[in-house]
């Protein structure tokens, strides 16, 4: 079923959503783009909190998918097994499952959501932008990129609410203390 709907997505490409899907796919090359947002938050008071998340997000995703269940499953790619399909990117060389490009996605869009729903919106739909194109491209299969997403969600809610916990933890300790002075 799965390469069913991969090979239907094959019959679409057209030049402009060619280079559209494999320059949009970059962003999420390395969460490099991720990390900027996540630096740039830290970087403002306002935002400093979810900055943290966001790169404590990151850093979780990245363990938990790249290293820990993509070596686990080692699921092969849809374009290994089909290499009759032209590819318009570097062929990758690690597993499938799951997409790192949705899972860190999706764990970055969450947390800028916290921060702010505006830009967590155009956050989650430049997540959602990039998951497709691993689709698009054939580089993941669309279980891959689910579970990506749901890992991501997953990743960036369970810091929030454990960082949120700490820092009111933290700032009870402290009126505590100021007021035992």
């Amino acid at each position: 079923m799965e390469i069913n709907f991969l090979m239907a997505l094959q019959k679409l490409h057209t030049p402009f959503l060619d280079f559209f899907f494999s320059h949009i796919t970059l962003l999420g090359d390395a969460g490099l783009f991720w990390i900027i947002t996540g630096l740039v938050l830290l970087c403002t008071k306002k935002y400093r909190k979810h900055g943290l998340f966001l790169l404590l997000s990151l850093l979780a995703a990245f363990l938990l998918g790249n290293i820990g269940i993509k070596n686990l499953v080692q699921r092969d790619r849809p374009c290994w097994l089909y290499p009759e399909v032209p590819l318009l990117i570097a062929n990758p060389r690690d597993y499938s499952f799951p997409s790192a490009h949705a899972m860190v996605g999706f764990a970055a869009a969450v947390s800028v959501w916290y921060a702010d729903k505006r830009w967590g919106a155009a956050a989650l739909l430049l997540s959602l932008l990039i998951a497709f194109s691993r689709l698009y491209l054939f580089v993941h299969w669309p279980t891959d990129v689910l579970a990506g997403i749901v890992l991501g969600i997953l990743t960036a809610v369970l810091v929030a609410r454990v960082g949120n916990r700490m820092a009111d933890r933290m700032k009870k300790e402290e009126r505590t203390a100021y007021e035992n002075v």
